[in-house]
């Protein structure tokens, strides 16, 4: 049975509360039904709805943006409705943006990981309709990597940013309908209605729910690429390549100074659940490493349900600095004062302490394990599904 998304069951059964009403829609390419008609083109055509304005978080509307460029606000062409960015001069819907809107509906597909930018979007979306006295709709859609397991540390406050807006594991184990649910209740207090899905189950991955699969990111094209995601995207906080800018992004991991064969064996004599890696090379057309030739490992998923990609790229990442003490390095702040990328993605610099001192991963990993069993026993409440 195929799931019907949350798209889907709004059109069928939740017109009426938007019926008369002015609205805004933030979505991505990613924000299709099971027709791969696109949520902006359905709400826009729908002769008894008001759709006046269009949201785009990062990638933009219609995902013509690389990541981490800053995008800007302007007329979609094909519906003629101001699309205000979300990833430019301001990350979060400013007053004017609000101020002719009764309800925004949120229609994203997010990745499943802590420090993908569309649950931060989200969140300040719904935190600016709180002030603007604006409902929120939000449309569920699947928990692309399941929802059955919970995994890393829950962010530090201290550590906040836009690639970690609110303490949660890095692997959530929850849907993006879920997820605002639960921080609502807990800090933000908006007018939130989530339209859950039909026929999603928590152990369901993304390809068993009988949907097509439209990728959010250019840099997430696979499911296997969003499987490791959780894991691999860690590599970002490094001076490695995370294999941008090459036809398997979050599958590669490399950089110039690198013996792949023996990397891939060292990597292979871990036995890290679900995994297995071979040596690869790879010259990336942008990011780290631009026409350079890398070596590194071709990171592969031989049980996605044993696979636990946060914990096995401890032990990569330490693997690299014990083989590497001299090249390995974490990318500098972006700007003076700033932390360190790695210690944003992780929530903390408990991680990047660890590497440096050689100490060993599983203690680390032991220690988040009582909060994360916490936040399973207190997120249960807001769970939709079985």
């Amino acid at each position: 049975m195929r799931t019907q998304l949350g798209l889907e069951v709004f059109f069928e059964a939740h017109l009426d509360r938007v019926a008369g009403l002015r609205f805004g829609l933030l979505a991505c390419p990613s924000s299709v039904d099971s027709q791969l008609r696109g949520s902006v083109d359905r709400l826009h055509s729908h002769p008894a709805l008001n759709l006046v304005a269009l949201f785009g978080p990062e990638h933009g509307i219609r995902g013509d943006a690389q990541a981490g460029s800053l995008v800007a606000s302007a007329i979609d062409p094909r519906a003629s409705l101001p699309v205000y960015s979300l990833y430019g001069e301001s990350k979060s819907p400013t007053a004017e943006m609000l101020a002719d809107l009764d309800v925004i509906l949120i229609d994203l597909q997010d990745a499943g990981a802590r420090f993908y930018t569309f649950l931060a979007t989200t969140l300040y979306v719904m935190r600016a309709a709180k002030a603007a006295g604006v409902a929120v709709i939000l449309l569920d859609r699947p928990a692309p990597i399941g929802g059955m397991r919970v995994e890393g540390p829950l962010l530090d406050r201290a550590y906040a940013s836009f690639v970690g807006p609110y303490p949660l594991p890095i692997r959530y184990g929850m849907t993006i309908g879920e997820v605002a649910l639960f921080v609502n209740e807990r800090e933000i207090g908006c007018e939130l209605t989530v339209i859950p899905m039909r026929g999603w189950s928590r152990a369901m991955w993304f390809d068993e729910t009988g949907l097509p699969f439209i990728p959010s990111s250019p840099n997430l094209p696979t499911l296997e690429a969003v499987t490791l995601y959780p894991g691999t995207c860690l590599v970002e906080g490094t001076n490695l390549s995370e294999g941008r800018g090459t036809t398997r992004p979050f599958e590669y991991i490399g950089a110039p100074w690198i013996d792949a064969e023996s990397l891939a064996d060292e990597l292979n004599e871990r036995l890290l659940a679900g995994l297995r890696f071979r040596p690869v090379y790879f010259v990336p057309t942008f990011s780290k490493y631009q026409g350079e030739l890398c070596a590194g490992a071709h990171v592969y998923v031989t049980d996605r349900d044993a696979l636990q990609p946060v914990n096995s790229m401890l032990h990569i990442l330490q693997t690299l600095k014990r083989r590497y003490p001299d090249e390995f390095a974490w990318r500098q702040p972006w700007s003076d004062g700033a932390r360190p990328p790695i210690d944003l993605l992780w929530g903390s610099d408990s991680l990047r302490n660890c590497i440096d001192s050689d100490q060993p991963v599983d203690s680390l990993i032991e220690s988040w394990e009582p909060d994360t069993r916490d936040f399973e026993r207190n997120c249960a409440e807001v769970l939709l599904y079985s």
